[in-house]
């Protein structure tokens, strides 16, 4: 099994800049992808980015492109995602997903779930 925990969630003001954390734990060498989806209230959990756990194969939502970036530190079994010039939209739960195979958009794809991280965007 593989644990994954968000954190990094808050309130910034838009047009700022706020990072997630994933810190992943348990059996990560079967990790192929990892990455991060969104759920805003009364909406279904959208894909925003992905990365390979090896390599640089990344994957984003076309209205995060530009403005958000994925990464991942394999000594801390970290993903990252920052986020800069943000936008009201953007609110919404914050999930990190992994999956044993490459980056792909589609949740249902993903095996591992975290918690979440309530991030929130003030216009």
């Amino acid at each position: 099994q593989v644990q994954l925990v968000e954190s990094g969630g808050g309130l910034v003001q838009a047009g700022g800049s706020l990072r997630l954390s994933c810190a992943a734990s348990g059996r990560t060498a079967s990790i192929y992808a990892i990455g991060w989806f969104r759920q805003a209230p009364g909406k279904e959990r959208d894909f925003v980015a992905a990365i390979s756990w090896i390599g640089d194969n990344t994957l984003y939502a076309d209205s995060v492109k530009g403005r958000f970036t994925i990464s991942r530190d394999n000594a801390k079994n970290t993903l990252y995602l920052q986020m800069n010039n943000r936008k009201p939209e953007d609110t919404a739960v914050y999930y990190c997903g992994a999956r044993r195979g490459p980056p792909v958009r589609g949740q249902s794809k993903y095996e591992y779930w975290g918690q979440g991280t309530q991030v929130a965007v003030s216009s």
